[in-house]
């Protein structure tokens, strides 16, 4: 039996939906896509999976999405809050992208690719948790192939959703990382270290030693980076990156040491010569609080040229 229900939202313009997911949309429709103008995915919401499809309604300056929430259980009015909460969330829905353009208008790179992504902005995971253990499969990894690896883990090891004779997968908890072993894990690909590092890290949050979630109310994103630093296979680079994936709007981290930021940087703006990540900071620091959100942006760029 499947349950089903409905919810309207209307995002801050500008906001274009399609921009916002593609470049988290792989080819298993079993744990996202999207297609004819709608998103999916499966959350877990009090402790539901609940399958969410998103479709863009309305314009890039006058947004409006329609959202349908399933599950093979029945949706409360709580459920509901809850989706509609943690989609404004993840999607960004309420911040405003003008301010961002405003202020970042005076640098000729940034304003030309600014006005060919309008309504671009970035998707934040809907836990610390996915962004961190995301975060430590890129590791000195492409992209690409952290990805496909990402992708291995939520099907070997994630909640299964079933509707309408179909499966569908939500990133796994950290209650089921945490009862693998490092052998078992790897069998998704892995490494023997990052492996260790993700079921450690489940381990802590279970037994009460680790709340990611705390995170999200330190007002100094430094103190943020330091206590993820102390985590073991946590560095710098890992512990930012998981800040502009995890954490709305704190758009000041900046993970300087990403090979492929710094390509895209150097494409912009040092002629393609290699640079190094202080030469990468020069240019960030023009962008202010932005930097981060700044970089998702020349990131993108570079990536679709």
């Amino acid at each position: 039996m499947s349950y089903s229900t409905h919810l309207k939202l209307k995002p801050v313009a500008p906001y274009d939906l399609k921009l916002n997911v593609r470049m988290f949309t792989g080819n298993d429709p079993r744990i996202n896509g999207f297609e004819k103008n709608k998103f999916w995915q499966v959350i877990r919401v009090n402790d539901k999976p609940i399958l969410i499809i998103i479709e863009s309604t309305g314009s890039v300056d006058e947004p409006e999405l329609s959202v349908t929430l399933k599950s093979n259980r029945r949706i409360t009015d709580n459920d509901k809050i809850s989706v509609e909460n943690t989609i404004v969330y993840m999607f960004n829905l309420d911040f405003d992208l003008e301010t961002f353009y405003e202020y970042i208008k005076t640098d000729p790179v940034m304003s030309k690719i600014t006005k060919e992504f309008r309504g671009l902005n970035n998707l934040t995971s809907a836990t610390v948790f996915e962004a961190l253990a995301s975060s430590i499969i890129e590791q000195q990894i492409s992209f690409k192939a952290a990805q496909s690896i990402e992708r291995q883990m939520i099907r070997d090891h994630g909640e299964e959703l079933h509707l309408d004779e179909k499966v569908y997968y939500a990133f796994p908890t950290p209650e089921s990382l945490s009862k693998l072993t490092k052998e078992k894990l790897r069998q998704s690909g892995l490494s023997f270290r990052k492996a260790e590092y993700i079921i450690n890290i489940s381990k802590l949050i279970i037994s009460g030693n680790l709340d990611l979630e705390s995170f999200k109310k330190y007002a100094d994103i430094k103190v943020i980076i330091e206590e993820l630093s102390q985590l073991r296979g946590v560095g710098e680079w890992t512990a930012h990156l998981t800040v502009l994936r995890s954490m709305h709007h704190r758009h000041q981290a900046f993970p300087a040491d990403d090979l492929g930021l710094r390509k895209a940087i150097s494409h912009y703006y040092y002629d393609d010569k290699k640079i190094s990540a202080d030469d990468a900071r020069k240019i960030a620091n023009k962008w202010g609080k932005w930097k981060g959100l700044a970089a998702y942006y020349i990131l993108v760029s570079y990536l679709e040229t």
